[in-house]
């Protein structure tokens, strides 16, 4: 899985909210040319993690976007950009998809 986005940039966050998150990637899919990886959800919480992949600027501004909305509706717990992600983190960002 991780073959198809090697080279790009990866966009993660995470709100206390499911519902907020997909308002919020919707945001950062229009804004942007990014992907979205996975949307996770917390098993313990309400919340949930979105893995977004593209171009550093592609990234960044979509990041932006999604916690711009997310902000009136949500807690915003963690979010981060890894610009050029190294391959354990590849493998490590396909690991925890939908665990």
């Amino acid at each position: 899985m991780s073959g198809k986005y090697d080279g790009m940039a990866i966009g993660v966050f995470e709100l206390d909210s499911e519902c907020a998150c997909f308002v919020a990637l919707d945001a950062a899919a229009k804004a942007a040319d990014v992907k979205i990886q996975s949307v996770e959800r917390n098993r313990l919480k309400a919340g949930a993690c979105v893995k977004m992949r593209g171009s550093i600027s592609d990234v960044n501004a979509a990041m932006e976007a999604a916690l711009a909305v997310a902000a009136p509706i949500s807690k915003i717990v963690a979010h981060t950009v890894i610009a050029s992600p190294d391959k354990g983190t590849e493998i490590a960002a396909a690991m925890t998809i939908n665990k």
